[in-house]
């Protein structure tokens, strides 16, 4: 018999739970199977779940199919349905060693073909030990889980539950094993980051969590945080951001959209204000930090003049690294019963954003050759900047090692070195 195989949708959290889901199947001593680990973020990303399922079924006809991850948390009935699957597992109960061990025991007789329990019920979550990715450059840490919120457009909180966090000392532990392994990287993850503390006693912030990391790992050189939501960043994080270098200077913020009258129909809480007044206070402390952002297009009643106020915030924010969610609508959530807008003019704001995007990149690329970076390197020939941009190389270098350059241009993608 052969390992599972396993196929991860989605977004890094995903993947960081894959490899825990991994170690736990390899240790139930599961074989022969196929797990595909969902995403349910838009309705696009469930139809691309059910394509991948079946095409898996075509090239593994012999193999048992394990369906797990967000959207078979929200639709197990959907994945139930489908003669490709024989089993459904929730986002608890994948990250639960006896799911494993029921799976391998008994796959089709004693245990159970659905085994997804109420979300909801959850609170707590755990630090689950993994070693970066199957790589020696970056490794990624779990430090928060579900979400409180209740945007309106939003499937999520519906998949992953609410907002439980990883104690610091845990956490702490966990970087520190890292660090002493050899990653000269980790990166904080979460489904709602600035939300962790919320649920523990004396209830710290996030900010609290990243100067005690820096504090008591002192030899991890590199510490880095995934998507924000920039209305909810507290002090100990600004102090962060202008005191210590080993902390990157690269966020990604979950601004959403640029109109405030759309801003408050998804139920956000900022405005476009808040958004620009954050990036200008995160530059005056970190002259060279850099953003990245969800921005979504076509959201239910936005119109043009709406979608330009979107463009208008790449500019004002000097975002550069850009992720475009083309709107579309998930069933059960108040988006879904708005006055929709076209798909062509959909696909044609998602278009004009993308273009932005990468105009913004090319910017921020030309601004940064001639300079000494320091690069973490992904690959014997690709590394990243402190600012997270892709640096080639013509030369290969230690994979993993923090290597000093100066780019002389770019492609408008790329550094190269």
């Amino acid at each position: 018999m052969t390992a599972p195989r396993f196929t991860t949708m989605g977004c890094r959290l995903n993947a960081y739970e894959t490899e825990a889901m991994k170690d736990l199947a390899r240790q139930a001593g599961l074989e022969g199977a196929v797990v595909v680990n969902t995403c349910a973020v838009t309705a696009e990303a469930v139809r691309k779940a059910r394509q991948e399922i079946r095409r898996l079924r075509r090239e593994n006809p012999e193999a048992r199919v394990i369906v797990t991850g967000c959207a078979a948390q929200t639709e197990p009935e959907t994945f139930a349905a489908m003669d490709e699957v024989d089993a459904v597992v929730g986002n608890t109960e994948k990250m639960a060693p006896e799911t494993w061990g029921r799976l391998a025991a008994d796959f089709i007789g004693a245990t159970e073909r659905v085994m997804v329990d109420d979300i909801m019920s959850v609170t707590e979550t755990a630090g689950h030990l993994i070693d970066g990715f199957g790589t020696r450059s970056r490794a990624y840490v779990q430090v928060q889980n579900g979400c409180d919120h209740r945007c309106t457009f939003c499937i999520i909180p519906y998949g992953r539950g609410n907002s439980r966090s990883v104690p610091a000392g845990v956490v702490v532990d966990q970087i520190r094993r890292l660090a002493r392994k050899g990653f000269n990287e980790v990166v904080l993850t979460g489904v709602d980051l600035t939300s962790w503390g919320a649920d523990l006693p004396a209830q710290p912030k996030l900010g609290d969590l990243v100067l005690r990391i820096l504090r008591l790992v002192p030899e991890l050189p590199r510490l880095r945080i995934s998507s924000i939501d920039s209305i909810e960043v507290d002090e100990a994080l600004l102090q962060a951001i202008a005191e210590e270098e080993r902390l990157m200077p690269h966020l990604h913020l979950s601004l959403q959209h640029g109109d405030d009258l759309i801003l408050k129909r998804m139920k956000r809480r900022h405005l476009s204000g808040d958004a620009i007044r954050f990036c200008e206070e995160a530059r005056r402390l970190r002259p060279d930090m850099t953003f990245g952002a969800d921005i979504i297009a076509g959201f239910p009643t936005e119109t043009e003049a709406a979608f330009e106020n979107s463009l208008r915030l790449v500019e004002a924010c000097d975002l550069t690294w850009l992720h475009v969610f083309p709107y579309s609508p998930r069933p059960g959530t108040p988006a879904a019963r708005m006055p929709q807008v076209h798909g062509a003019a959909i696909k044609d704001r998602a278009k004009r954003l993308r273009e932005a995007g990468q105009a913004a990149v090319a910017r921020h690329l030309a601004a940064q050759t001639g300079r000494a970076h320091r690069i973490l390197m992904e690959a014997p020939d690709m590394g990243r900047t402190e600012h997270f941009a892709e640096v080639r190389f013509a030369d290969p270098q230690a994979e993993g090692e923090i290597v000093t350059a100066i780019p002389r241009r770019h492609d408008g993608h790329a550094l190269i070195a």
